[in-house]
């Protein structure tokens, strides 16, 4: 509709989709030098897999196994991981393969990728917002901690603001230059890049980047929470969002606290619960928490929440109170 009205959207042309897949991540780390698991791009079956996991085992004989990609996936739905053991060969790399269902191999056809899984003494998953301007202009809006779960440990749950700010501006940095690559391409609007970090024996952190998501995402809806609710700006070099009236901001947020005991649970009746427990937002402290989804209470006992504090501990007390709120609430829901 807006290219037919001649609207400007600030937003990346449905066109350059493909910058976002997996493979494509991958070409853009190197041509920005931004360091990245060992792996292989462009793998299309099987037996590239296979291929491409013998490889990596010969190259990372310390890498525990492989995370393999499909290149258009979002959120870690797209991602399988095969460990490693000590014996693996050809035919058991390919047994491990051929396991995983059929409806993945033929997403695989379409093209993905297979990279080392990294992991140290100590690991989490942080990401990068960045904002491309209109003039092509790279604008580091935010970082996270993002919180995943799933069988293999991939898919996202949550996250919590801002990063570790022990690597928080090291990854800030990157993310701004893969978003300058992208802007050259014609990338407009919002976009994050995931990174793994790992912590080794020296108690060294090496943060690796891991993934482009040409969109909005997981992270975006707590932010904008924040950023409409608590004015200010945020500063990557320190790794704080900092208030109109100079004093930080931390949140943790999930777009997935569930429970079949809440099923069928009126909207009316949690917001009154956070309301009486006084954890409800008040625009006065700049603090609380604020509840979405709650539409999804009806399908299958699922809320959302973001909880905004003064501090990450602050901010980690009102999501825990929140959720114990919840979890009392296990009786038969009212008519």
């Amino acid at each position: 509709m807006a290219g037919r009205l001649g609207v400007p959207i600030n937003s990346t042309s449905p066109q350059l989709w493909p910058l976002g897949f997996k493979s494509a991540g991958r070409k853009l780390f190197a041509e920005a030098g931004v360091p990245m698991p060992y792996g292989h791009e462009d793998v299309r079956s099987a037996d590239d897999v296979v291929e491409a996991a013998l490889e990596i085992k010969s190259r990372r004989p310390g890498a525990p196994g492989v995370v393999i990609k499909t290149d258009d996936s979002g959120a870690g739905d797209g991602n399988q991981v095969i460990r490693f053991v000590e014996s693996a060969g050809t035919r058991e790399l390919r047994a491990a393969v051929q396991a995983l269902p059929e409806w993945y191999l033929a997403d695989l056809a379409a093209g993905g990728a297979v990279e080392e899984l990294v992991v140290g003494l100590a690991g989490s998953s942080p990401s990068v917002q960045v904002n491309i301007s209109p003039d092509g202009e790279p604008i580091v809006v935010a970082t996270h901690e993002q919180v995943l779960s799933g069988p293999t440990g991939q898919v996202f749950t949550g996250c919590r603001f801002p990063a570790d700010p022990i690597y928080s501006a090291r990854i800030a940095t990157y993310a701004k230059d893969v978003g300058a690559l992208l802007a050259r391409h014609g990338a407009v609007g919002r976009l994050s890049v995931d990174f793994v970090a790992a912590q080794d024996a020296e108690g060294r952190w090496d943060v690796y980047a891991l993934e482009i998501n040409l969109r909005k995402g997981g992270t975006t809806h707590p932010y904008a929470a924040l950023r409409n609710l608590v004015p200010g700006r945020y500063d990557a070099e320190s790794g704080r969002w900092i208030s109109l009236d100079g004093s930080p901001r931390c949140y943790q947020a999930t777009d997935n606290l569930v429970d079949p005991s809440w099923l069928g649970r009126p909207p009316g009746e949690v917001i009154r619960g956070v309301n009486e427990a006084g954890l409800k937002f008040d625009s006065r402290t700049g603090t609380g928490v604020i509840l979405h989804m709650l539409s999804c209470l009806a399908i299958d006992g699922r809320l959302g929440l973001t909880a905004i504090g003064t501090s990450p501990d602050h901010a980690a007390k009102l999501y825990s109170a929140t959720a114990e709120l919840m979890s009392r609430l296990t009786s038969p829901a009212r008519p």
